[in-house]
């Protein structure tokens, strides 16, 4: 079942008709969306078709710009499997979190075009998980099993990052869309963690 989203979805509770009445109950009240740590005042039915969703705030746009170069390392650091890994799963995992990150690369940098939020950059050395230009190097000269144990544990690192900035983001912004690109992340890449980490015993 999908999380709730406090401050951001707008709840609307119905009454179903009693048996025998021959008149409609009141139509219920509803929760209008409000900012994170708000609360969220209540509206009347005939008011939903006005209420408008919160603009996205700064932590919001940060975090698609941050997100965006995070995304851009994790595909670089995948790039190298398919040359570089000897075991036949690791390869399959880049492949999973290339085909999966790709999209929403595409889908982030459309958000930003859609709120005129082009011109935010994502600060690099802010970013948790990223993995250093050093440390990109030695993968790139990694081969056979040591390529496949350094590529899962800084994978495992970068992962972790990632979720940590979208739990901050599900908490501090305050755009619907951006929540629900969060969760995706925190959904997808902590099934993955496991996936990594079971695998670098198997190594």
């Amino acid at each position: 079942m999908r999380r709730m989203r406090s401050g951001v979805l707008v709840i609307v509770a119905a009454f179903a008709l009693l048996a025998g009445c021959t008149s409609e109950p009141d139509a219920a009240p509803v929760i209008a969306p409000d900012t994170p740590g708000g609360s969220a005042p209540t509206i009347a039915p005939s008011d939903v078709s006005g209420v408008i969703p919160p603009p996205p705030n700064d932590a919001d746009r940060e975090y698609v710009a941050m997100m965006i170069v995070h995304h851009e390392q994790a595909l670089a650091m995948t790039r190298f499997a398919p040359d570089r890994a000897q075991n036949e799963t690791v390869k399959g995992l880049a492949d999973r979190i290339r085909f999966s990150q790709e999209p929403e690369i595409g889908a982030m940098k459309q958000w930003q075009r859609t709120f005129n939020a082009i011109g935010t950059h994502g600060d690099h050395a802010s970013m948790p998980g990223m993995a250093t230009q050093d440390q990109l190097n030695a993968l790139g000269a990694a081969r056979g099993k040591d390529f496949d144990r350094m590529f899962l544990e800084l994978m495992i690192k970068h992962h972790e990052g990632a979720i940590k900035m979208a739990t901050d983001v599900r908490g501090a912004g305050t755009n619907i869309q951006v929540e629900e690109m969060a969760d995706d992340v925190v959904a997808t890449q902590d099934d993955e963690i496991n996936r990594m980490k079971k695998l670098l015993t198997e190594l």
